[in-house]
């Protein structure tokens, strides 16, 4: 097999030097055509080459952008049957390395494969086969395609939140990640991946998403660009602003749980999926002024949630709302209760994974019993 490895030192056409972050590239792959039979002695031409992904955890789609600008790969051929070698050889398989956790489809949306572990590969492009008796030692082309390669995250838990909640500074609390931190919105350009390290050495990743806007699911603003990413986590960790948010001087104010309702309807209306998902709640900025009072307020909004939305344009309600699993006071500058997010966190990610390894029906029913348990615990004062 033919490994690709080369490296260029010039930025690839249509991509910025500045360019950090790269989740989603469309290239061209052909497999390499059979080789010609020898009609008069019977030779068999050689089976062209296919083109193999395979998924490695230590490459990114930008690094192969970087390395193959061209974005075209095209297996060998086959050998043709010769007179003093009747059997042609077959032409070298193409492996293209990938990152780990990437979708491949073709332009019409169809998926080809979904390559989640290290090591995982698939034929996106067939070689054709070699001349002999079966096709009148014609040989045959091969197998030509579009593919577009998607990258979404794989973390255990994704933050969720507008611009400015305070994600970046809690992965900070929570990780050695060194996002960008301001008082601005849109600090995160790009996700940001941390790890959270206990003491027996358990590892939790978490995603840092750039902020959600209303409208993200209609192409608004930046984090419909990412929402793909919230699909892969196990956990969605909403954070908010105790204070509120408003996006600039022509948006309109939203408490701390329009704002959750907000939240809630974009993730619905992008997939609704996502909000089978573990929730937790995160209000931030317990060092501000009036945080209790906005705190209690709003607790009190959601344990009368629909009765509370009273307030809330019909178009803005969503048909099904969070249920979060804990919802937690934080200061995410000042590291307060980060320790019992992480072991909340811990909690809920090892009942996932143990209930991920049993058999379907027993899934079902431990999620019903572990649900009913954490209701006497929805609330973290």
């Amino acid at each position: 097999m033919v490994h690709l490895s080369r490296v260029l030192l010039t930025a690839p056409r249509g991509l910025s030097r500045k360019t950090k972050f790269l989740d989603r590239i469309r290239v061209y792959v052909r497999g390499g055509a059979g080789g010609q039979g020898y009609v008069r002695y019977g030779g068999l031409g050689g089976d062209g080459g296919n083109v193999v992904m395979v998924a490695k955890s230590n490459k990114t789609l930008l690094k192969l952008a970087e390395d193959f600008p061209e974005k075209r790969f095209i297996a060998k051929n086959g050998a043709d049957s010769k007179r003093l070698l009747l059997l042609g050889d077959n032409g070298e398989d193409l492996v293209v390395e990938v990152p780990t956790g990437v979708v491949l489809s073709l332009d019409n949306g169809k998926e080809i494969a979904d390559l989640n572990a290290d090591g995982e590969t698939v034929v996106v492009a067939k070689g054709g086969a070699g001349g002999g008796p079966n096709n009148d030692f014609r040989s045959k082309k091969g197998e030509t395609r579009s593919i577009r390669i998607d990258l979404k995250l794989l973390a255990d838990v994704g933050l969720v939140g507008f611009p400015n909640a305070g994600k970046s500074t809690l992965l900070c609390s929570m990780s050695r990640a060194k996002p960008k931190v301001a008082d601005y919105p849109f600090t995160t350009l790009r996700p940001h991946l941390g790890v959270t390290v206990f003491d027996d050495n358990r590892r939790i990743t978490i995603a840092d998403l750039p902020g959600l806007i209303e409208g993200a699911h209609m192409n608004i603003g930046m984090g419909h660009f990412f929402l793909k990413h919230v699909e892969r986590t196990k956990v969605l960790l909403v954070v908010v602003d105790a204070q509120g948010f408003v996006l600039n001087r022509r948006s309109t104010f939203r408490t701390a749980f329009e704002t959750i309702v907000l939240l809630n309807k974009e993730l619905e209306m992008y997939k609704p999926e996502l909000l089978d998902k573990p929730q937790v709640l995160l209000i931030n900025k317990m060092d501000t002024e009036c945080f209790n009072e906005k705190y209690e307020e709003t607790l009190n909004l959601l344990k009368n949630c629909r009765e509370s939305m009273d307030s809330i344009p019909k178009e803005l309600q969503p048909n099904k709302l969070f249920d979060f699993k804990s919802i937690i006071p934080i200061s995410a500058s000042l590291g307060e209760n980060i320790d019992t997010v992480k072991q909340t966190l811990r909690k809920i990610i090892d009942e996932e994974n143990r209930i991920d390894k049993l058999p379907l029906q027993n899934k079902l029913n431990s999620h019903i019993d572990f649900h009913s348990k954490e209701l006497s615990n929805t609330f973290i004062v």
